[in-house]
């Protein structure tokens, strides 16, 4: 892992995520919500369209993290789920980009403040990852 110091702006990772993302993950993790697949059902309790999973937003921000740290072990890992990824159904889908900046290293360990977002709008709340530096 190259050495990160507190400060350090980590350069964005951006993500597509398509319908085909989706059920990707569905089958990966079990979690066949028709939120995630069908417009009928998502729009029917008030959501804008087929929203990806949660789980699977945060799952790429641990992406970017690996992508930052040579894969460094991974101490925590944490967001609240503010704003749903809303995926098209089409073959272009959305970015999620995530961001990070560096807030400390001490004691062998590298703290990192996230910023997830789609469209420009902060689809994570509070994301943060810890890792062995």
């Amino acid at each position: 892992m190259s050495a990160l110091s507190a400060g350090d702006a980590l350069a964005p990772q951006e993500y597509a995520v398509t319908r085909a993302d989706l059920v990707r993950y569905a089958g990966a993790s079990g979690d066949f919500n028709p939120i995630h697949w069908s417009d009928r059902v998502a729009t029917s309790v008030a959501l804008p369209g087929v929203i990806a999973h949660g789980m699977f937003t945060m799952a790429l921000a641990a992406r970017a993290v690996a992508s930052w740290t040579d894969g460094a072990e991974v101490l925590e890992l944490g967001c609240k789920f503010t704003n749903p990824v809303v995926v098209p159904d089409d073959d272009i889908g959305v970015v999620v980009r995530v961001a990070g900046t560096v807030k400390s290293v001490e004691d062998g360990r590298a703290a990192i403040a996230l910023e997830v977002t789609c469209d420009g709008a902060k689809v994570l709340g509070m994301p943060k990852a810890v890792v062995r530096a």
